[in-house]
């Protein structure tokens, strides 16, 4: 049957592999109407109707409605502008269920109560000018007013997050764990304690043309330490600890007596807090970063080496 031959619904059924029922569906809503009807007032249809009928059910698969298919069969609208709309449709249903999807799978994990599923789920639904200005408020808290020629600005553009616009589930379950971290009044009083220490022994190394990080001169001189087994209370351990303090009393132009060890002391234990290298960690994963290089085992290490060796 092909060229002038009309269909009835049970061909179509046949030809196309749907049912009479969906065609008769599809054929009251005009979407595939008949061409014409039998002396008994059956519907009879053209081959057209088969193309039309395997377009329908291709665009019902994809999710499309039954007024914007009988635009497309009808040419009103063209398939490549249907298309991109419902592209960027389903783009945006994808990005609502990775959302609901971390929510749902850091609340399983965490074993949340209602109340912090509820807050997870409303950080996660945040736009992109609600997310900024969310960590610029973290940010401020914690930098807000120090000198940047500390290099503050660049250390707060390192420290905030860009989710993506197409992010992973992983990123976006870091999103909302890093987001919940940032509001936590604990978390935010540390790094401003930090932020501010910094600055302080910035402060006094810039007069003394030195600029390096205590948490670094640490890490450089704990990495054999560790390498070799050294451990902190034993006696090897002295020459490290004795090193890592000589260049930090010379940063500050001070002898390295037990006040200037119960300072370094307290900074290093700031720095070591795990929250902070969480954050550090979710920020990486959000931005797409290689993993950061983690300094608690040589803070742990030496806070244990300076602990040992400060009187009392």
């Amino acid at each position: 049957m092909d060229g002038d031959t009309l269909y009835s619904i049970g061909d179509l059924a046949r030809r196309t592999g749907l049912t009479v029922k969906a065609i008769r569906f599809y054929s009251d809503r005009g979407i595939v109407p008949p061409t014409d009807r039998s002396p008994a007032g059956y519907r009879r249809y053209g081959i057209d109707a088969v193309a039309r009928l395997d377009l329908v059910r291709t665009l019902r698969d994809l999710g499309l409605d039954l007024p914007t298919i009988r635009k497309v069969v009808d040419q009103e609208i063209s398939l490549p502008e249907v298309a991109a709309a419902h592209a960027e449709a389903l783009a945006v249903q994808i990005r609502t269920l990775r959302l609901r999807r971390a929510v749902l799978t850091a609340v399983a994990r965490r074993g949340s109560t209602p109340e912090e599923m509820d807050f997870m789920h409303k950080l996660a639904r945040l736009s992109e000018d609600e997310r900024r200005r969310l960590i610029d408020d973290f940010l401020d808290t914690a930098f807000g007013g120090l000198d940047v020629d500390h290099g503050f600005a660049a250390t707060r553009r390192s420290m905030t997050p860009e989710l993506p616009d197409d992010p992973e589930a992983e990123q976006v379950e870091a999103w909302v764990e890093l987001a919940e971290l940032s509001q936590d009044p604990g978390f935010r009083a540390l790094m401003r304690r930090m932020a501010e220490q910094h600055a302080d022994d910035h402060a006094r190394g810039d007069a003394m043309g030195l600029r390096r990080d205590s948490t670094a001169a640490v890490r450089d001189q704990v990495g054999p330490a560790l390498e070799a087994g050294i451990t902190p209370a034993s006696p090897q351990a002295d020459q490290v600890v004795a090193a890592v303090m000589a260049e930090y009393a010379h940063v500050l132009g001070r002898p390295d007596d037990v006040d200037l060890r119960r300072q370094l002391l307290s900074r290093l234990e700031t720095a070591n807090d795990p929250r902070r290298e969480a954050y550090l960690q979710l920020l990486a994963v959000i931005n797409g970063w290689p993993a950061p290089e983690s300094l608690a085992p040589a803070l742990d290490w030496f806070i244990r080496a300076l602990r040992a060796r400060i009187p009392g």
